[in-house]
This record gives C-alpha cells, structure tokens and sequence, in this order.
C-alpha cells in the first residue's frame, strides 16, 4: 500500500480547514461589524474596509492557522480526521521555514497542489519546494 496521500483525502482534509478558518474568520468579521455599528458613522466605514479586505485576510489566516498547525503538531484538524500527517524528509513535523513556504503557497497558490496528481510520491510543487510529503496514518480519527 502507497503510504503517500493522494488528491481525495487532501482535498478533503483542506476544505475542512478551511471551513473551520471561514467560520472563525466569519465570528471576526461579525463581532468587528457590531463593534462598528456601536461607534457610528466612522466605524461603519472601517467596517466596510475591514470586510472588504477578508478576500486577501482568509488566505492570510489559513496560512497562519496551517503553518501553526504543521510546525507544531504535523498536521491540522482536518487531516487529523483523515488519518493524514504532513512530514519533512527526516519523518518528522516540518520546521519553520519549511512550514511557512508550504503554507504560504499552499494559501495563496493552491493549484501548485495539483502536480500531485502525476507525481509517484503525491508532492504537490508546494511539498517539493518545501521538501515535505503528506502521508497516511494508520487510522483515521472521528
């Protein structure tokens, strides 16, 4: 059996993450709006500009919330659910540097993922540029 994770599983894993960073994004937007209604006027222009910006924000907080994720514990709330872990070549969690890149590029250029599809070891061009794999665990948890 193939230990590397493949599209469906990470893909899944993914969009869960990123319902779990759209609905804490969400709560702050929300909360930062009834703020703003309080303080008037000028608070619901910044509110205006403030939730304008959620389109470059959200990325922002699921590479936050990745890279925290991956660096600490291997892997995120979604693929721990999947039963998947991220490693670097050592087998370990990835480092900083390497978490931050993968996690970065993964926020921002999410098709880079899909040159997994054709490579033997499922790497997408973000694994490969920060030297990481996502492998399978031995069960999933759920």
């Amino acid at each position: 059996m193939n230990p590397y994770a493949g599209l469906v599983s990470r893909s899944a894993a993914y969009v869960l993450d990123g319902l779990i960073v759209a609905l804490l994004a969400g709560a702050a937007a929300l909360t930062f709006a009834l703020f703003a209604s309080v303080l008037g006027a000028e608070g619901r222009e910044l509110a205006r500009l403030v939730i304008s910006s959620y389109v470059v924000a959200v990325p922002t907080m699921m590479a936050v919330y990745c890279f925290l994720f991956w660096v600490l514990a291997g892997r995120t709330p979604g693929m721990l659910l999947l039963g998947l872990r991220v490693v670097g070549r050592d087998g370990r969690p990835p480092r900083w540097f390497a978490g931050l890149v993968r996690a970065l590029l993964l926020a921002y250029l999410p098709i880079l993922a899909l040159w997994l599809m054709v490579d033997r070891r499922h790497q997408g061009l973000h694994d490969k540029l920060a030297r990481t794999s996502v492998i399978r665990t031995l069960t999933p948890r759920g």
